[in-house]
């Protein structure tokens, strides 16, 4: 019995203690305000930067629906469930499409309107094709990504190379003061002290 007591006495001098140091912590600080971050305002992107995006993810949007018809899905379900997971722009754009199919939309307007983005026209006269004729459509569509995958990286590789041009001159003209003020100047003066001499 006085073990409890004295336990439940120790219980409540601690409690009294943080409570003090509580008050007396808030007492200490500044009665100012904190300054607040101002909040980064999210940016919206412009239509370039949309279209430089929805080029960017057609490689893997084509992978996808070549996934979805090789599963047996047809071209307007293939779009509805890549537009969905896909995101961003060209996801819209998957979505957008795939409903306007199940609105009951002419099927080859609305895949012209979606090969409206730059690269896209393959991919949407592959899925119009499977989509009016019942033709399978993953192995075109596989076709068309690797295509996709391959442009993508011919265009990586000649930027490189025309980075590899565009850096030489600056490279240059950093070096050549060295190399004067290092190589020539001293051979200048070396000349120029032997020709006094005599």
């Amino acid at each position: 019995m006085v073990l409890c007591v004295q336990a439940g006495r120790e219980v409540v001098r601690e409690r009294r203690v943080r409570r003090m140091r509580r008050r007396a912590g808030s007492l200490l600080e500044t009665s100012a305000p904190r300054p607040r971050r101002p909040r980064a305002r999210k940016r919206t992107p412009t239509p370039s930067e949309e279209g430089e995006v929805a080029v960017r993810h057609l490689p893997l949007a084509a992978d996808l629906l070549a996934a979805c018809a090789s599963a047996g899905a047809g071209p307007g379900e293939a779009a509805e469930a890549v537009g969905r997971s896909l995101g961003g722009p060209l996801g819209e754009r998957l979505a957008r499409t795939a409903a306007e199919l199940r609105l009951g939309g002419e099927p080859a307007e609305v895949w012209r309107r979606f090969g409206a983005i730059p690269g896209a026209e393959g991919l949407a006269r592959c899925m119009e094709r499977a989509g009016s004729s019942g033709a399978p459509a993953a192995e075109a569509v596989a076709r068309h990504a690797a295509g996709l995958r391959a442009a993508r990286a011919r265009t990586a590789a000649a930027r490189a190379r025309r980075a590899q041009v565009l850096i030489s001159a600056p490279v240059g003209l950093c070096f050549l003061p060295a190399f004067l003020a290092v190589g020539v100047a001293p051979v200048v003066i070396g000349l120029a002290a032997g020709l006094m001499d005599r």
